[in-house]
């Protein structure tokens, strides 16, 4: 099993970014176990841990898997020809018939060498399910979409990635399966108490991100409320 690559904290955390084209240099059990081993120890509501990893290996649950997935791609770059955020739960109906319509434009745009075409070739594949039963969904009841049980399960997904990372894997997850999760249910028998929460896809990178393109913290951030002056680096707490 290669060795983990020495990485400070600092600098896995400003370049693990998301990706989706790897070499053909497999990935073996040993260190997806290593991978797992680390990332376990992410946090969770109550520490209840309500995750399920499936380390799909075999080429026909692959195979179905990539279909499930490309299936529900073409729909999320349906929204994306339309001009919209993909299943934005913000969205009118307008704008979803809108998305609806490029459907066939996208399945047109499909490529053989497409990230999603060739799913079912990553070296490793990881599907991350989530135990409904043990998600603390405090939103659950509010007139809005519910967003906090994944709290409890994507710190988890992402120490997979900070994880691998430290073995010099990339990797990248994502959740556009889950469109189609009765489908992917049915393929790794999961039951229907757990929600398909990622499938996360890792390898040896062709090129590994160094400079990731995010807002600055002035631009994400704001003092006191919503609408405060953005939090400046150096400035005093009595400004």
């Amino acid at each position: 099993m290669p060795e983990p690559l020495p990485l400070d904290l600092k600098s896995a955390l400003r370049t693990t970014g998301a990706v989706r084209d790897f070499t053909d240099e497999p990935v073996s059990r040993e260190v997806i176990y290593d991978i797992l081993e680390t990332a376990r120890h992410a946090p969770s509501g109550g520490n209840r841990q309500g995750w399920r990893v499936i380390v799909v290996e075999r080429a026909d649950l692959r195979v179905r898997l990539r279909d499930a997935y490309l299936d529900a791609w073409h729909d999320y770059v349906g929204h994306l020809l339309a001009g919209l955020v993909p299943f934005s739960p913000i969205a009118s109906d307008a704008e979803r018939a809108a998305a609806a319509t490029q459907r066939d434009a996208a399945i047109a745009k499909s490529r053989p060498d497409g990230f999603a075409e060739s799913l079912h070739a990553v070296p490793a594949m990881l599907v991350v399910a989530a135990d409904l039963a043990t998600l603390a969904a405090t939103d659950r009841d509010l007139a809005r979409y519910s967003i906090v049980g994944g709290a409890s399960i994507y710190p988890f997904v992402w120490s997979i990635l900070l994880a691998a990372r430290d073995y010099g894997l990339g990797g990248v997850m994502t959740s556009v399966a889950t469109r189609n999760e009765d489908a992917v249910r049915d393929i790794l028998s999961i039951p229907p108490t757990w929600a398909v929460a990622a499938i996360v896809a890792l390898g040896h990178p062709r090129r590994q991100p160094t400079k990731l393109t995010r807002r600055s913290v002035e631009d994400m951030s704001r003092r006191d409320t919503f609408d405060g002056p953005p939090l400046e680096r150096g400035a005093s707490t009595t400004d």
